[in-house]
């Protein structure tokens, strides 16, 4: 039987560095608030920065070391190379009997002592150690970063010719090699890593605000090596190539946590893999960080207070959906009500929403997991995706049982969801009665802070737009000149525009007597619904992103 691990406010109060009274409150806070428990009794001054790293040393099993009073030599912290250093905020502090000690940022983080051990060709054992020293020894000792280039110029020197798939994947060149490619996809906010293999050449792609860069080829050699790799780290089969895996990693990365789904595909010169990564520290869930004018706010926190009905948010994929719905969901959380979600994949954890992971290889579907869910209780459901009639079934009966029900489609505007709910099989009058709004969203490209510019747009960009020169004028529209931080494109960061259908008896009644798509369309404008493209025209007045932005990713609605 596994023994069960020790809180860390039991061994806090063994210690007697705290009582029962300030851990309740400290419990207290964490509750309203959130956060760690140990960071909370240090931020209310009833435990200091070295109790709490004691306090979990102990919970770990882990020795604690003082690199303030011993700090390392230059000898020793080459022993671990800087990009694995400061992505896994590690330091060497002793060699001792061919025993490579090193000082960790995070207890839990005790899994690249293996990697290390490959790395280094020693044993490695791990010590804890206060965070804040770890980063300011990485900062000040360590050499600069090394950049992409000269890494891959050493590597291309160095002939790899290990049989054995599981050695490559461990070797030293293919595990730095990888540890530089997730930290800098990570620090540029990437949100999909590509390892492309082909004929002649293997591909390295990011991802980020939505478009893609590609970095310089590594060696064609290192392709099955870099991916068996990330096989390794998401516990996939790398003997196996010839079929789709999917798998995970979760990383601590620059004290934050990372996770990373994987998927490999079976390709004509090799497997391809993508990585897509989460970073839980970019993505704000906070309904006030979603980008919402004030009257589109005060609209969405009317709806998601009814008490019954559907409310649907629709987009194509990696329009920020999931990231809406869950910021609608905390908004609500509140401990006198239930909140049930199921999901395909559960992208975050949502403290205090019960969750449930989708399985379909094992007959755990949407409609399945919505049957249930509707025998536990719950006052608002959120589910994944309507894809298909039985689960649209069972959300049209929750919401006219007194439940409130969020889901997502794949549309290419709000009125369209009414369509597609009658072309999934859902009755006309069913969805006009249970359905209280849709909500439209994309992300475009914000115009980088650092090298915004602002100058006169032409009578074609005014054009484009839906506009006259009369309308606007004498304003000025802001672009990016392109600068090193938005790596020379003129975007950093993306936004979301929205559009906002609210059912009223106008529209249910064109559902219901199967009017065009269009008439619909028109009677939601004429009782205010505000278009993607008119959302995005307004964003281009604010000076927050562009024309040709709003022109590449809404239609216009003239």
């Amino acid at each position: 039987m596994t023994e069960q691990r020790q809180l860390i406010g039991q061994i806090l109060k063994a210690q007697g560095v705290c009582h029962q009274g300030q851990l309740q409150e400290a419990l207290s806070v964490q509750r309203e608030k959130g956060g760690q428990i140990g960071k909370i009794l240090i931020d209310l001054e009833h435990i200091t920065r070295e109790e709490l790293l004691r306090a979990l040393a102990e919970q770990a099993g882990m020795p604690t070391v003082d690199l303030k009073v011993d700090p390392p030599s230059d000898a020793l912290l080459e022993k671990i190379d800087p990009q694995t250093a400061q992505a896994f905020r590690v330091v060497p502090f002793n060699v001792e009997a061919g025993v490579l000690h090193v000082a960790l940022a995070d207890p839990m983080n005790t899994s690249i002592l293996d990697d290390l051990g490959f790395m280094t060709g020693m044993t490695v054992k791990g010590a804890l150690a206060d965070e804040g020293t770890i980063d300011e020894i990485i900062r000040k000792r360590y050499v600069q970063e090394e950049d992409l280039d000269s890494l891959l110029d050493n590597l291309e020197a160095e002939a790899l010719s290990i049989d054995d798939a599981d050695a490559l994947a461990r070797s030293t060149p293919v595990v730095r090699l990888l540890n530089h490619v997730l930290f800098a996809a990570i620090r540029d906010r990437s949100s999909d890593v590509h390892l492309e293999p082909f004929e002649d050449e293997f591909k390295i792609r990011y991802r980020v605000d939505g478009t893609l860069f590609e970095l310089r080829s590594p060696p064609k050699h290192l392709a099955e090596a870099l991916i068996s790799r990330v096989k390794v780290l998401a516990n996939l089969d790398i003997a196996e190539s010839r079929i789709p895996q999917d798998g995970r990693i979760d990383l601590l990365v620059g004290g934050r946590q990372v996770d990373i789904r994987v998927s490999t595909l079976p390709t004509m010169f090799g497997e391809s893999c993508v990585m897509r990564v989460l970073d839980r520290s970019v993505v704000s869930l906070d309904i006030e960080n979603l980008g919402l004018r004030a009257d589109e706010m005060a609209t969405v926190k009317e709806l998601i207070a009814r008490p019954h009905g559907i409310v649907l948010v629709t987009g194509p994929t990696g329009s920020g959906k999931t990231t809406t719905l869950y910021s609608c969901l905390n908004a609500i959380n509140d401990e006198e009500i239930k909140i049930i979600t199921t999901e395909d994949p559960v992208e975050y954890d949502l403290d205090g929403i019960v969750q449930v992971q989708v399985n379909e290889d094992i007959g755990v579907t949407y409609a399945s997991c919505l049957r249930s869910i509707l025998r536990q209780d719950p006052d608002k459901i959120l589910v994944g995706e309507i894809r298909d009639e039985d689960t649209a079934t069972i959300a049209v009966e929750a919401a006219l049982t007194g439940h409130l029900v969020f889901s997502t489609l794949h549309t290419n505007d709000a009125p369209s969801a009414l369509t597609r709910l009658v072309d999934i099989g859902v009755a006309p009058y069913l969805a006009a009665a249970t359905l209280e709004a849709v909500v439209a969203q994309r992300l475009v490209r914000t115009i980088c802070d650092n090298c915004r510019e602002w100058a006169r747009p032409s009578d074609e960009v005014i054009s484009e737009l839906g506009l006259t020169r009369d309308v606007v004028g004498d304003k000025e529209f802001a672009f990016g000149r392109g600068c090193d931080l938005c790596h020379e494109t003129g975007y950093r960061g993306r936004m979301a525009l929205f559009e906002i259908m609210i059912m009223n008896d106008a529209i249910a009644e064109l559902l219901v007597d199967g009017a065009s798509l269009q008439a619909v369309r028109d009677q939601a404008r004429e009782f205010g619904m505000r278009s993607l493209r008119d959302a995005g025209v307004l964003a281009v007045f604010d000076g927050q992103t562009t024309p040709e932005e709003i022109v590449r990713e809404t239609l216009a609605t003239w």
